[in-house]
């Protein structure tokens, strides 16, 4: 694992290839736990961590604190709507508060990028990024790869294909990063004005014609057009998206049998997906929720157990 600081997760930067494989195959381990009657494990009991969630979340705030609560940590609850930040108090103030409590690990979700990197300057906890404006969500990325593993085993070569509103995606920024790393082949598909001003650095190639680039796809990665982020009109009409981009029944129909259909939720049905797509067997939109808890389960016992003593031969202990 290449981390910016000694125990942090900000980036899929922050992983190489073998780094991935290491979470990927805890990961799997974590999913082992998830079957038992009863799903909890010690690995952290006697740690803390702090969730600071500056946007709304449902999916990645409930996964964060499942996987907490199976691995027996102890949690603190930041709610913005009823803290001192409505009285002034900024960003750093908040976190020395919390930090001085005692805390081990820090999970963030904020509208601005950059916002967890600096958070590091000003704890002693690892920090975990949950999202940060257009940047990154580096555990939304690892529990699409181990989806997408979990379906295809080694994804070298695999064509991967990412459609919608990629210019305001911070899943498109981290998943085009990480899949690539993993050896597949990854195309952004979406109007001009939907694509970033600057793909420089991007592992990627461009495609604006959809029906083109599903032939032979593996995976077909859907975003949502994300309206709270947009500052002006972006494309005609949704109807129109929806006719050019969107994953229609007709497009769904020439898919590969095998191939796979991805969404980071939420759906807005009949706009990057139509309704009866996302029930599709080839959709695993709710496979993708269930590993998201895996997926953070081994991110924070990575960061912040005291090592792999309680794996034995890939199982966790009870």
């Amino acid at each position: 694992m290449r981390q910016r600081g000694p125990h942090h997760l900000l980036s899929m930067a922050d992983l190489d290839r073998d780094g991935i494989e290491q979470l990927l195959n805890l990961t799997e381990s974590f999913a082992e736990v998830g079957e038992r009657p009863i799903p909890k494990v010690p690995a952290l009991r006697g740690k803390t961590v702090a969730w600071l969630f500056y946007e709304d979340s449902t999916r990645t705030r409930l996964s964060f604190e499942t996987a907490a609560k199976r691995l027996s940590a102890d949690t603190m609850n930041f709610s913005v709507s009823s803290s001192s930040v409505n009285k002034g108090e900024s960003l750093r103030d908040t976190i020395e508060t919390i930090s001085a409590m005692g805390i081990d690990g820090i999970v963030v979700r904020h509208s601005a990028a950059g916002v967890p990197q600096q958070v590091t300057q000003w704890t002693e906890a690892s920090v975990i990024n949950a999202g940060d404006g257009w940047h990154q969500h580096p555990t939304q990325c690892l529990l699409d790869l181990f989806t997408a593993r979990t379906h295809f085993g080694d994804l070298e070569g695999r064509r991967i294909t990412i459609v919608g509103d990629i210019r305001h995606s911070r899943v498109a920024r981290s998943n085009a990063l990480g899949f690539a790393t993993m050896g597949a082949k990854v195309t952004l598909v979406a109007p001009p004005s939907l694509l970033p001003s600057s793909l420089e650095g991007w592992p990627v190639a461009v495609c604006h014609n959809l029906d083109e680039a599903l032939e032979d796809t593996d995976i077909c990665y859907l975003l949502r057009m994300q309206l709270e982020r947009q500052k002006q009109a972006v494309v005609p009409s949704l109807r129109e998206f929806h006719n050019e981009y969107g994953l229609t029944v007709a497009r769904a129909d020439r898919l590969r049998s095998d191939a796979l259909i991805m969404h980071p939720g939420p759906m807005n049905r009949g706009v990057e997906i139509a309704g009866e797509v996302a029930e599709r067997p080839q959709a695993v939109i709710g496979e993708q929720v269930a590993n998201g808890v895996s997926v953070r389960m081994a991110v924070l016992f990575l960061l912040l157990g005291s090592g792999l003593d309680v794996v034995d031969n890939n199982r966790i202990a009870a």
